[in-house]
């Protein structure tokens, strides 16, 4: 199958080990001083991740840069796809290549499947040993044994579907992976309600791209999540009369952050 061509999204290079493994004069552990490197690393890659996504030329496009993201970002996840929630029922929309795609299309030809379950339930579904699956013991067999797949994670995109990824044999999702899926997810979501919300209002291509970077720039120096990014553009437009675009302009032209009475 052919897959649509957008925005890229690297993993950004590791930062420098400032204190060389060693102790800071300050007395702060060195490992300590790697992990909020670590973090703030992080925290630009989701900003990265949002601003693209919010400057996606439509939704096809958003979806697929967010499931090739997906692939770059976890760790452990080989392939990963998104199920739709439509009312003609749930459809495989995107994926990141053709195995993420069977694996899903295959819950819906079955009936079973962990990203059927996440759809109506809303809960993140794992499984570390597929050849060993109880919970979709036909569907797990036959992704373990046709497309090499070992474990898989599902992840609820609020109510818009579910983001499932996927791991080879012998991989399996830690933690770390569970919470940065989560957290593209949760961006995802969030993105995908923006957009709809900016359609609704008619703003134009260029001005999802502004309100994106400055989303971003929010996200990075305030610590904020990418809904809680967007309340407070609207929250700041609210409070000076100013329109939402505007104050998302002057943002990213000046990285300046208005305050908030």
């Amino acid at each position: 199958m052919s897959h649509l061509a957008a925005p890229s999204i690297q993993r950004l290079s590791a930062p420098p080990d400032a204190t060389n493994g060693r102790s800071s004069a300050d007395g702060v552990d060195a490992s300590d001083a790697s992990g909020v490197l670590d973090e703030r690393h992080r925290l630009a890659e989701f900003a990265q991740l949002v601003q693209a996504l919010s400057a996606a030329p439509d939704e096809t496009v958003r979806l697929q840069l967010a499931v090739d993201s997906t692939v770059k970002l976890v760790t452990r996840c080989d392939h990963a796809g998104i199920t739709i929630n439509a009312k003609r029922g749930l459809f495989t929309r995107l994926s990141s290549d053709d195995v993420g795609q069977r694996a899903d299309e295959l819950q819906l030809e079955m009936g079973e499947g962990p990203c059927l379950d996440v759809a109506q339930d809303q809960d993140t579904l794992v499984s570390a040993d597929l050849a060993r699956e109880r919970r979709w013991p036909t569907w797990a067999a036959r992704v373990h044994r046709e497309l090499g797949v070992g474990s898989m994670m599902s992840v609820p995109v609020h109510t818009y579907g579910a983001l499932s990824l996927y791991a080879r044999h012998g991989q399996h999702f830690d933690t770390d992976d569970v919470a940065v899926g989560h957290t593209i997810a949760a961006h995802l979501a969030v993105v995908m309600t923006t957009a709809r919300e900016i359609d609704h209002l008619g703003l134009a291509l260029v001005s999802r791209i502004v309100i994106g970077r400055a989303e971003g720039i929010l996200m990075e120096r305030l610590d904020l999540d990418a809904d809680r990014a967007f309340d407070y553009l609207r929250r700041v437009s609210s409070q000076t009369n100013v329109k939402l675009i505007d104050i998302a302009e002057e943002i990213a032209r000046s990285r300046a952050l208005p305050h908030l009475a």
